[in-house]
């Protein structure tokens, strides 16, 4: 079964969805990475600026340990990032420090890469998104919590 080959509609519904989500997912974060990576920055990296920015997801901007970081990235961390790895590159370019207990925190510098890098978000999304009005998408992404629904899935 190809990706690209143009099926019916009858084909279509006969097809496994778990197949076609496994594919769409890492063709979208393969996409996605590529990117970031024109832009100078692993995918990691930005969700430890975005985790650590008191501007953007982190709760209270305090600091994080890596085993608090991996535990705020659960649901979309990789098994193959390496957030120590990644984090110490942040570190080398003065976009993260560490404290005494373990601690990363977002520098300055660190901060603004993050908001840099945040208003390149919009191109990517809409690159993903060419021909797909927003009504296709949000029946797709509601067939699709339907189907996690249907399989006890959270």
């Amino acid at each position: 079964m190809t990706a690209s080959q143009d099926f019916t509609d009858a084909e279509l519904a006969a097809q496994p969805a778990a197949y076609r989500t496994g594919v769409a997912y890492e063709a979208l974060i393969a996409f996605t990475r590529a990117r970031q990576a024109e832009l100078g920055v692993t995918q990691p990296q930005y969700w430890l600026l975005r985790n650590l920015s008191p501007n953007d997801l982190s709760p209270d901007g305090r600091g994080m340990t890596l085993p608090e970081l991996r535990q705020a990235m659960r649901s979309y961390l990789r098994p193959e990032d390496d957030l120590s790895a990644e984090a110490q590159a942040l570190l080398e370019r003065g976009r993260l420090t560490r404290d005494g207990d373990g601690r990363w925190w977002i520098t300055e510098a660190g901060e603004a890469a993050r908001a840099g890098l945040k208003q390149h978000v919009p191109a990517i999304r809409a690159r993903i998104h060419e021909g797909i009005e927003d009504a296709d998408y949000v029946t797709a992404l509601r067939v699709l919590q339907r189907m996690i629904r249907n399989t006890s899935g959270a």
